[in-house]
């Protein structure tokens, strides 16, 4: 936004500093004017013919009065503008470090020494927000390279199948077409997946309340039949309990959670346990599943994006692009509520969900 230039703050403090002690000096000047000068006599014979009378101490006073000040406005401005300059410093660097981030530098921070007050209370809000955008951006390009990365993958996949199939005319096409619908089918998912999480991110959704048992029922339906083709017992335990959200993410986010839990239960023959209850002001979800031991460091990365905590036992149906605890922590992140991952000590993993409850 282009303005047009006017006075900086420093000068308008330094007028305003020396306007005051100009006005201070002059009203104590005036009280003695009025309150001092008003008893001394006209004319008063002393002792040795001295007569101080009204008139000369006037003249005296007045000429002493211009001096004094001009000489509290000299100093008025000249410590004005020192003390402002002093004030005004940790503005200028955090003046300084905002204009360096708008240029593409968030590692540079103001960290400004000394006891708490306004000012240096700004520069580390200032400085926790450069903190939070630059680990905010650097987990965006981390993200972008990887979704690249992935979405890459399908499409080279199909340009071999597509070369091996032209230079090999005896190349099965019956099988050509199923698997490039299944690279494709993979490529869909993988995008469905990447805008869903975009959406969630966002968080522009209408909130209304959610029961979640419901929703755990809905989901546990959904994915029984993939449950059972696994061996796997799938059950839903608790009682009813309704968050506030949207209702299409927390099922989204419920399934995925399900369908973690089923796909990495290895070996097969384990149990998933999906359990609702509410606890004070929040609303809990527990998914608990059995399966391999998971070393502990391993279990804080298993929300990031294209993070595999084991071997995914890859099928048609349900491949998985690496985003399903990335997209649970961000819906969940989306609804304020928290997300705790724990490995289990017999082996698998508990995640338990809390979202804010509706009233």
């Amino acid at each position: 936004m282009d303005r047009a230039p006017g006075w900086s703050v420093r000068l308008k403090l330094t007028l305003s500093y020396a306007g005051v002690v100009l006005l201070t000096g002059a009203v104590l000047l005036a009280v003695a004017w009025l309150y001092l000068l008003r008893h001394v006599p006209d004319k008063d014979q002393g002792l040795l013919g001295i007569s101080p009378n009204r008139y000369l101490l006037t003249r005296i006073f007045g000429s002493a009065a211009v001096t004094a000040l001009a000489v509290l406005l000299v100093l008025g401005l000249l410590g004005g503008w020192i003390l402002a300059g002093r004030m005004l410093a940790p503005l200028t660097r955090i003046a300084e470090a905002a204009r360096l981030a708008s240029k593409g530098f968030l590692s540079h921070r103001v960290r400004i020494d000394g006891r708490k007050d306004e000012l240096r209370e700004l520069a580390d809000v200032f400085d926790a927000m450069l903190d939070q955008l630059e680990s905010h951006v650097a987990e965006q390009q981390r993200f972008a390279a990887n979704a690249s990365h992935e979405l890459r993958t399908p499409l080279a996949i199909s340009q071999a199948l597509l070369h091996v199939a032209r230079n090999d005319p005896t190349f099965d096409h019956a099988e050509l077409i199923e698997r490039l619908q299944h690279v494709n089918t993979r490529a869909i998912d993988l995008i469905e997946a990447l805008l869903l999480l975009s959406r969630s991110d966002r968080g522009g959704f209408t909130r209304e309340p959610v029961d979640l048992s419901l929703v755990a029922e809905e989901a546990a339906e959904t994915l029984l039949p993939l449950a059972e083709k696994r061996g796997i017992t799938l059950e839903v335990t608790g009682e009813a309990t309704q968050a506030v959200g949207c209702g299409a993410l927390i099922l989204r986010m419920v399934t995925n959670l399900v369908q973690n839990a089923v796909v990495h239960n290895l070996p097969a023959g384990g149990t998933v346990t999906v359990h609702t209850e509410p606890d004070y002001d929040m609303s809990v979800l527990r998914v608990e599943n059995t399966g391999q031991v998971l070393p502990p460091e391993l279990v804080p990365t298993l929300i990031e994006p294209f993070q595999r905590g084991t071997e995914r036992v890859r099928t048609d149906e349900h491949a998985g692009v690496g985003l399903g605890l990335a997209i649970v922590h961000s819906i969940v992140r989306a609804h304020e509520g928290t997300l705790d991952l724990a490995a289990r000590p017999t082996g698998g993993l508990l995640v338990t969900v809390r979202l804010p409850r509706s009233r």
